[in-house]
């Protein structure tokens, strides 16, 4: 799978969210220079900051310290003054509000819904990146609990083209599976 050169230049720990997934996710929710946005579960940053290089302000939360320090190296690297990463569980609380778009990208993310809608100002959209199937029905839950609407739920298949002389064909290799994406809004 093609990374775009300016991601080959930030620092990998955790797993990130590709590209493709992030190009989606930037296009659904519609944000913009003028939106602020909370992400959770930062983990190497790649989504923070491709969001804060669009966003007028990106809070990230994380829980694990060595992900952190991942995260703020990438985030010096890109030189991002509107990127605050903080150590806090955004399943207990959000500390910003009227918030545009919340992403969520942890363990569990459905345990943070609550906290995302009580954010999130009216038209804002929820953004929820999970591994499972049976996440993804969790997740799902309780959007329509908290009477999110729009709610629409895909995964990206992204396949890669050999180009070559003597015929041009998808590739046998390449990343396919990565995660399923659900939105909603409030």
């Amino acid at each position: 799978m093609f990374i775009p050169p300016h991601y080959k230049k930030l620092k990998r720990g955790p797993q990130v969210i590709l590209p493709k997934d992030i190009g989606i996710i930037i296009a659904y929710t519609g944000i913009n220079k003028n939106s602020v946005c909370v992400d959770a579960g930062t983990g190497s940053g790649w989504l923070a900051i491709s969001m804060a290089k669009i966003c007028k302000q990106v809070y990230s939360y994380e829980l694990k310290p060595d992900f952190i320090k991942i995260a703020e190296h990438n985030k010096i690297i890109e030189n991002l003054d509107n990127l605050i990463i903080r150590n806090k569980d955004i399943s207990k609380k959000i500390f910003e509000k009227n918030i545009d778009v919340v992403t969520l990208d942890l363990p569990n993310a459905e345990k943070a819904v609550k906290n995302a809608y009580k954010a999130l100002k009216d038209g804002g959209y929820i953004a929820g990146y999970v591994l499972h199937i049976e996440q993804l029905k969790k997740f799902f839950d309780k959007l329509e609990k908290y009477k999110f609407k729009n709610i629409n739920a895909f995964e990206v298949i992204m396949r890669d083209i050999l180009i070559r002389d003597i015929g041009i064909r998808p590739s046998t290799k390449g990343v396919w599976h990565t995660g399923y994406l659900i939105f909603g809004q409030k």
